[in-house]
C-alpha cells in the first residue's frame, strides 16, 4: 500500500492516524488472504456510525417520533449512502484487494466500499475515540441529513402502495441465490409486481436485498409512468 494512498486519504478524510497499522487493517479487503483484514473493524465501525447518527438525529429533529427517526436512520447508514461517501474521498484507490477481486470491479463495489468506510471508522474509533470520528462523520454526511425533507418511506411499503393504488396484488419477493462464507453472506432476491418485470437485488442479509429490490423497481416503475 502506498505510502501517497494512505496520506490522501486521510487528508480527505481530515484526521491522521498515530497508529497507520489500523488504517491499512482497514483498508484491506479479505480476498487478500491476509490474516488480518478489515472485518472486525467494519463491524465496529458499523455501530460507531449508527450511534453518531442516532444521536444527530435526536439532536436535530427533536419533535419526530421513535418511528420516523428510524426511518432517517435506515436512509443515511445504508450502503448506498456510505458507497456514495467512500467515492467522494476515493476510498477504493486505497483499498488491498487481490488481483482477481480488482480485476473484477472490486474497488467501485458498493459493498466493498461501504464496509471499507465502516472499518476506517472503527479504526478511527480505535485509533482516536468517538470525539474525533463524530467530528468527522459529521463533515462526511454534511447536509445530507437535512436533504430530506420528512423521514422517507419504507420502499417495500412504497412498492406495495404503489401496486394497490393501481388495483394490482401485493409484490411477491422470493430468494434466489445465497453465495458468500456462512459468517458473511450475500443474498440475492427477486421482487415482481403482476404484469411488469421483475427487479433482482444483493444485499447482506435478506431483509436489505428485499428493501433494495424493492426501492430500484420503484424507481423504474415511477421512470416508466413519467
Amino acid at each position: 500500500m502506498s505510502n501517497d494512498a494512505l496520506r490522501e486519504l486521510q487528508d480527505s478524510l481530515d484526521y491522521h492516524f498515530k497508529q497507520t497499522e489500523l488504517l491499512e487493517r482497514a483498508l484491506t479487503h479479505s480476498s487478500t488472504g491476509a490474516a488480518k483484514n478489515y472485518e472486525r473493524l467494519e463491524f465496529l465501525g458499523d455501530r460507531v456510525v449508527g450511534l453518531v447518527m442516532a444521536h444527530m438525529l435526536w439532536e436535530t429533529f427533536p419533535k419526530e417520533s421513535e418511528g420516523d427517526l428510524a426511518k432517517r436512520h435506515a436512509a443515511l447508514v445504508q450502503g448506498k449512502m456510505l458507497a456514495k461517501l467512500a467515492r467522494l474521498i476515493k476510498l477504493g484507490d486505497a483499498m488491498q484487494l487481490s488481483d482477481a477481486e480488482r480485476a473484477a470491479g472490486g474497488s467501485s463495489n458498493e459493498n466493498i466500499l461501504a464496509d471499507g468506510l465502516e472499518s476506517v471508522i472503527g479504526a478511527m474509533y480505535v485509533d482516536g475515540g468517538l470525539e474525533d470520528c463524530e467530528r468527522v462523520i459529521k463533515r462526511l454526511w454534511g447536509n445530507s441529513i437535512h436533504i430530506m425533507k420528512a423521514p422517507p418511506q419504507d420502499p417495500k411499503t412504497a412498492l406495495q402502495e404503489w401496486a394497490q393504488g393501481r388495483a394490482l396484488p401485493l409484490p411477491s419477493y422470493e430468494l434466489v441465490g445465497k453465495a458468500g462464507p456462512d459468517h458473511a453472506p450475500t443474498f440475492e432476491v427477486k421482487v415482481t409486481v403482476e404484469g411488469y418485470p421483475p427487479w433482482t437485488s444483493e444485499g447482506k442479509s435478506r431483509r436489505k436485498a428485499e428493501k433494495d429490490a424493492a426501492a430500484m423497481l420503484l424507481a423504474h416503475l415511477i421512470e416508466m409512468e413519467s
